[in-house]
């Protein structure tokens, strides 16, 4: 077993987590470190602790080895004071959530269902291998964000391409969890909604959820949390709760006024928030002078009969204990309670237009009086009312006439904050979760009303981009969507639209998209401007083209018509309206093109004419996006001619103009498919350094970091042709599990991932493994793609390794014009290459034929290059030059090849081809069968 010592605590930190089934993506959250700097701890733990995969990696962290538990501690708050009492509720509420998979905590504000519930699930937290999760919902004011909060809590991000319920139902899938929702009774809606949906695809999920009222959904068991229990047989639990807080800002009260306390907590009805603010009281007041305030009715009953009869008590505890305020006191605790998050007393001093100083003081002595929960730590102290607290302060904003001042004021608050956090700081993050909650809140309230609606406007704009920084992505398009429903301008209405298309398009929502180019059409040619309706149109055509795999409902082809021939005629001699029709009508080409069976040599030349143009009016225009979705246009029709090169060079063409363009979504949305499409263009001219660079970059978007899948897929590519062994089967298990995690979709841009990790297992001679992953490969693309290209290749490179080179020769039997569509792109020069070697290998009559025709075609490409001339120095006989394409392949980042060449030449040669495979991680290689 190895040593504590020889794990640094940050891979104890990992290792813990990866033995809770964590995801890299979820790992990294937690920790608030870079998917990349997980991958590194976790392939250092594999060699440290010398396991060969992830999943031995997690039986390990289950065995003592001094490197912390083997399970996730409970992430609960840390209750300030103890629990006290209710023994009796806790074994039957505990015994419920054992028996009932959704089980909800009912009862009236203060009567302590929080501190229950919290009780219990740190008492059950041995039961759920997955973790115990607290979820406050006080600061969640739309019902639509239930999914957010939870995420939030959990430490996880929306998936592209789904909803953050859809992320948070796929994260939680297969796992055994405790998810502890409080205060849902103001949201009630958006739970049950949210529940419904999580509880049928999570069968491992238990929700406990406190709330003043029933959810009313399926799989619901309902626990009415009674008042703390006042038998006079013994000390009750409220007499008990009343002695302990009473102790805490005093001394322990007399064991003889146990009948006394025991009647002030009747008067209180057993309420234990009641309870706890006469307590605080005991030390100053005394018994005599708690029970005299509590006579006194308008400190008792203020609006009694205009509240809900459950409220009655905390509300009279409430109005006692605010009474005794000072009167400046009085208007801060009311002022304060816009807040729904914690807050400083800065902050406090801001919204309220008051000096800090004075503020700092007040907050202070409310917090004395527990009406406020104040948590100090070295950099700051914040304060936060308890939600009832909060509720009962805006009441009297309302009251006293003071509340549209007092949100008004919030809202500006809000407005500045939301302005400094567009400069992104190391801590940007921790500041914008700070500040969030609050963001939220201010917008739904300046939202319905009109006088607002200039600052609504602006606060939905600014939150709509600081959740696409934040990777909140769905929200962020949401919140483009209200700005565009809240601007009083229609050109900045559509605006916004075409911001929150661009955002649909990072999250894989091709429908989306369409929808909101429409709308950002309408909104466009209300405003005057027609030029701009029709690139939206233009846009909407071209992006169904270029976005198909993204779209749900494919767009009729006489729809993308009637679309560029609506844009023509409203564009004029605009030029960037005839950049974007030039654009959609190159689409419209390339597609009907790659429909059209077989292959049609005399449309190529028209397609790349036609993308050629769109590039030249988009440059024209100055917009860096439009030429950028030209280039991607033309990267595409130059890849279907066959013309690897120059799709190559049109791809770094793209990439180096996005470069240097802002931070938007656009810019996002086009990166992410330039970066991938640079990735397969190295890959198709055996530019494998080249390759491995752009495929790192997309690793390592932001946006990519809670969908491993898209993120790892070219780098695993990339890695296994290189023979880079140990890097694919670290990013094949984030692969996997984002993969999963998002539902298992059947998308053929993943395929040529799982056939790399196919091959990599298979020429470990890990059987079981290679196929777990050709069943993968088989879920993910059944298309002709994964039977005659990139499915071909990888089978080819496994049966030459095997010995089998008449298999592979069958393999790859159809001529690359037969099957072109699917070779012509980045695999052609791999495809002819790894032919004709298989030719010379199985000893065909054809082989000279082959190698000829394979050499014309892979001309400029280093590593289809070697490969056809080691092929043919195998058929010359010829092992000076056969040795000579070794260092080709080293020169090219290609190992694998190497060392396939070294036992290629036999001899000495063999032997240290041999240990080179091995130290690879590869099984040997087996020479060639003949009959």
């Amino acid at each position: 077993m190895i040593a504590a010592a020889d794990i640094s605590p940050r891979e104890a930190d990992v290792l813990e987590l990866v033995g809770a089934r964590l995801s890299n993506a979820e790992i990294a959250a937690r920790l608030c470190i870079s998917v990349r700097t997980v991958e590194s701890h976790v392939s250092s733990l594999l060699r440290k602790l010398e396991v060969p995969d992830r999943r031995a990696l997690a039986r390990r962290a289950s065995e003592p080895a001094g490197v912390g538990p083997s399970h996730l501690a409970p992430v609960l708050p840390t209750p300030l004071t103890s629990f006290v009492g209710r023994a009796s509720e806790r074994a039957e509420l505990a015994e419920m959530i054992k028996a009932h998979r959704q089980v909800t905590a009912v009862g009236s504000g203060g009567v302590g269902k929080t501190r229950l519930a919290l009780a219990v699930a740190a008492e059950a937290a041995g039961e759920y291998a997955d973790g115990v999760w607290f979820v406050d919902l006080v600061p969640v004011t739309d019902p639509g964000l239930i999914a957010t909060a939870v995420a939030g809590a959990l430490g996880l991000g929306e998936q592209p391409g789904r909803d953050m319920t859809e992320s948070v139902v796929a994260a939680l899938a297969d796992r055994r969890v405790l998810l502890v929702l409080d205060n849902c009774e103001h949201v009630v809606d958006g739970v049950a909604l949210f529940l419904e949906r999580l509880l049928a695809t999570c069968p491992r999920v238990t929700v406990l959820a406190t709330s003043q009222a029933r959810l009313m959904v399926p799989f619901e068991r309902v626990y009415p949390v009674p008042p703390l229990s006042l038998s006079v047989d013994g000390e009750s639990d409220a007499v008990a709760l009343f002695r302990e807080r009473a102790a805490a800002v005093g001394r322990p009260l007399d064991p003889a006024l146990r009948d006394q306390i025991a009647a002030i907590c009747e008067r209180l009805d057993g309420m234990a928030l009641a309870i706890e603010l006469a307590a605080a009281r005991c030390s100053t007041l005394g018994l005599d002078g708690i029970n005299a305030a509590l006579s006194h009715p308008l400190r008792m009953l203020t609006g009694g009969s205009r509240a809900d009869e459950r409220h009655r008590s905390v509300r009279g505890a409430l109005d006692w204990s605010h009474a005794l305020l000072e009167p400046a006191d009085r208007v801060l605790l009311r002022q304060v309670s816009v807040f729904v998050a914690p807050f400083t007393a800065a902050a406090a001093a801001e919204a309220t237009g008051s000096e800090e100083g004075i503020v700092a003081e007040g907050l202070a002595r409310l917090a004395e009086q527990s009406l406020l929960v104040v948590t100090a730590s070295p950099g700051r102290t914040e304060y936060r009312a308890l939600e009832t607290i909060r509720q009962y302060g805006t009441e009297r904003l309302a009251e006293a006439g003071e509340l549209v001042g007092a949100r008004s004021r919030h809202v500006r608050w809000c407005l500045a904050k939301a302005a400094e956090l567009v400069v992104v700081r190391a801590d940007w993050r921790a500041r914008f979760d700070a500040v969030a909650d609050d963001l939220r809140a201010a917008l739904a309230w300046a939202a319905d009303r009109p006088e607002q609606r200039t600052d609504a406007y602006d606060l939905a704009r600014r939150l709509a981009e600081l959740t696409f920084i934040r990777n909140l992505i769905g929200e962020s398009q949401g919140r483009y969507e209200q700005a565009a429903a809240l601007a009083d301008d229609p050109a900045a209405g559509a605006s916004m639209l075409r911001h929150a298309a661009a955002v649909a398009g990072c999250r894989m929502n091709g429908d989306d998209m369409y929808r909101l180019h429409r709308a950002a059409a309408d909104a466009a040619r209300r405003s005057g401007d027609t030029a701009g309706a029709a690139c939206d149109l233009a846009t909407a055509a071209a992006n169904a083209y270029r976005f198909s795999g993204k779209f749900v409902q494919k767009l009729p082809r006489e729809e993308a018509i009637a679309l560029i021939t609506k844009a023509r005629e409203l564009g004029g001699d605009d030029p960037a309206a005839q950049a974007a029709v030039a654009l959609a009508e190159a689409g419209r080409a390339l597609t009907e093109l790659g429909a059209a069976p077989g292959r049609n040599d005399s449309a190529v030349p028209m397609t790349i004419a036609r993308a050629e143009r769109a590039v030249e009016l988009a440059h024209r225009t100055g917009d860096p996006f439009a030429e950028s979705a030209a280039l991607d246009t033309l990267t595409c029709a130059q890849s279907w001619a066959g013309d690897t090169f120059a799709a190559a060079d049109t791809a770094r063409r793209r990439i180096t103009l996005l470069s240097s363009t802002p931070d938007t979504p656009a810019a996002a949305h086009e990166l992410i498919e330039a970066l991938g499409e640079a990735t397969e263009a190295s890959l198709g001219t055996g530019d494998l350094p080249g390759a491995r660079r752009w495929a790192r970059r997309l690793a390592d978007h932001p946006l990519l970091a809670e969908v491993g899948h898209r993120a790892t897929g070219w780098l695993l590519v990339t890695d296994a042709l290189a023979g880079n062994v140990e890097e694919v089967l670290t990013g094949s298990v984030r692969f996997l599990d984002a993969w999963q995690q998002a539902g298992s979709p059947a998308r053929s841009v993943l395929g040529p991932p799982a056939a790399a990790v196919a091959t990599v297992h298979g020429l470990r001679e890990d059987q079981d493994a290679w196929r777990e992953w050709s069943a993968v490969l088989n879920r993910l693309d059944p298309s002709p793609g994964n039977a005659h290209g990139y499915g071909a290749i990888f089978e080819a490179m496994l049966l030459l390794h095997r010995g089998q080179a008449s298999e592979a020769l069958e393999r790859l039997a159809p001529e690359p014009g037969e099957v072109w569509q699917w070779v012509t792109w980045i695999w052609l020069h791999w495809y002819v290459a790894l032919r004709a070697e298989a030719a010379v290998l199985a000893r065909s009559s054809d082989a000279g034929d082959r190698l000829a025709e394979a050499r014309t075609v892979v001309a400029g490409n280093p590593v289809a290059g070697a490969i056809v001339e080691r092929a043919q120095a195998l058929l010359d006989d010829d092992r000076e030059r056969l040795l000579a394409t070794a260092d080709t392949f080293d020169t090219a980042g290609c190992r694998y090849q190497s060392a396939r060449t070294l036992v290629l030449a036999g001899g000495d040669h063999a032997a240290r081809g041999a240990a080179v495979l091995a130290d690879l991680g590869f099984a040997p290689m087996a020479l060639p069968r003949h009959p």
